[in-house]
């Protein structure tokens, strides 16, 4: 079922359920985020996973017919169907507090830069690729967003719509 070219598909569960070999699962999908930022698949019990194109993860806490021809569902989440996954920046907005892995903590130069989608390099003794940033912020910590990490330079993966000199 379609809504002009629009079609909310449900991930497949898991390996057995899956129909197309590329998609993703929603078993990789709770891996890849366990693995990769240490958040527990507890966290996203609540939530069904759905995928608009090609490798565009959204996610929506509650449940719906298998197909759904609507505009919107829940948030953006994932970027898959690439060579690394991609978690947007709502998703580490909502779910970066639970991570204790891939996470780069920053001070408040450094996060200034940050959300004003500037480049810079930063010392980081753990994996390259996307990590999850954090702040101080009123006393906790709180994900700012995503960053991509390689060769001692993290670059902000903050859209320039939400960018924002501090």
């Amino acid at each position: 079922m379609t809504h002009g070219d629009v079609t909310f598909d449900r991930i497949p569960a898991d390996d057995e359920a899956r129909e197309d070999r590329d998609a993703a699962t929603r078993e990789e999908v709770l891996d890849y985020w366990e693995d990769r930022f240490g958040i527990p698949p507890a966290v996203f019990e609540p939530y069904t996973f759905w995928e608009r194109g090609k490798g565009k993860l959204w996610l929506f806490r509650d449940d719906a017919p298998d197909v759904v021809p609507i505009q919107g569902l829940g948030m953006t989440f994932l970027r898959t169907r690439q060579e690394f996954w991609k978690p947007t920046t709502d998703a580490v907005q909502r779910f970066g507090r639970h991570a204790d892995s891939c996470v780069v903590h920053l001070d408040a130069d450094q996060a200034s830069a940050f959300v004003a989608g500037e480049e810079q390099d930063i010392e980081w003794d753990g994996d390259w690729g996307y990590l999850i940033v954090t702040h101080d912020l009123a006393g906790e910590r709180e994900p700012l967003g995503v960053g991509l990490y390689t060769y001692g330079e993290l670059k902000s993966q903050i859209a320039k719509g939400r960018q924002r000199e501090l």
